[in-house]
């Protein structure tokens, strides 16, 4: 009786044809964008806790506790009047006061947002590495913590804007829209830090420094007309800086005067807009491309 030899359909495959044919995928392969979004989405009520968490666990050695989301913003507003609205003679501006507070509460949202998160992957690999989440959770949670605290200091800000002498108007009402726009653009700055500072850990040490420039390059200490002294193609530059128009708005939105570098009040709403939407979808792209690195080696 003749015998029929048994051939092994999976003789002479690769590896890869190997893994395609039994529906093997590579461990922690990067899904497409689609995909990556809606895992995100899925994971927004870790994101909310883990912000949460984050944001009492900061406070929890203080014996003022979250008292300090108001004492803070307060202290280095009073240190700065005192520098630049006593010794160097800033209070001639209508209402210094309001003007710096307005720049000093903005801009720290942003720099807070990028200091944490230059570290939100280096600072978390045993979590990464134990579970298995979209890894954009972690910036993302550090910009809600920043915007948490940053409600908190609106509270501050609108006491000491109305105790100074400005009126509540219907203006006001567009903080809102100023304050989202400038999340949206923090949270694609975030993103993008996050994955450079998960690459190079000297990242947190070049920081403050490049955020110590910006802050100056912005008009949060000092009125912006001084920047009509630069030349021509600096004053346009600096316009476009994201944080000075984010500033400018809260500003313009808060105070009946205020020197304006942007006088047009539609530039500056396209120009934030136009900021947020580059930065919130290029950071986000960014950081998805470089997904299956992080936590490994």
């Amino acid at each position: 009786m003749a015998t029929t030899a048994l051939v092994d359909p999976d003789t002479g495959l690769t590896q890869a044809q190997l893994a395609a044919r039994h529906g093997l995928r590579v461990a922690g392969e990067r899904p497409s964008v689609v995909e990556y979004s809606r895992r995100l989405w899925a994971y927004r009520h870790f994101i909310a806790a883990y912000a949460n968490a984050k944001l009492v666990a900061s406070y929890s050695n203080a014996k003022l506790g979250q008292l300090w989301q108001v004492l803070t913003p307060l202290t280095n507003a009073a240190v700065y009047y005192l520098i630049f609205g006593v010794v160097l003679a800033q209070n001639d501006m209508p209402n210094y006061i309001a003007y710096l507070t307005t720049g000093l509460f903005i801009f720290n949202f942003t720099q807070s947002a990028v200091l944490t998160g230059t570290q939100a992957i280096s600072s978390n690999l045993g979590l990464i590495r134990a579970l298995h989440f979209p890894r954009a959770s972690l910036p993302l949670s550090t910009t809600l913590t920043q915007f948490q605290q940053l409600l908190a200091s609106m509270v501050v800000l609108i006491g000491i804007v109305l105790v100074t002498g400005e009126p509540l108007t219907w203006e006001w009402l567009l903080l809102v829209p100023t304050l989202l726009l400038q999340a949206v653009f923090n949270a694609g700055v975030v993103l993008t830090v996050a994955r450079l500072g998960s690459k190079s850990t000297d990242l947190k040490q070049v920081m403050p420094f490049i955020l110590r420039t910006w802050m100056y390059g912005s008009g949060v200490l000092y009125s912006v007309s001084l920047f009509e002294r630069l030349p021509s193609w600096a004053t346009t530059l600096v316009q476009y800086n994201p944080i000075l128009v984010y500033i400018e708005l809260a500003r313009y939105t808060l105070m009946e005067e205020a020197p304006l570098l942007n006088e047009s009040l539609t530039q500056l709403w396209l120009v934030g807009g136009g900021w947020a939407l580059l930065a919130g979808l290029g950071g986000f792209l960014y950081f998805w491309r470089g997904e299956q690195e992080y936590g490994r080696g």
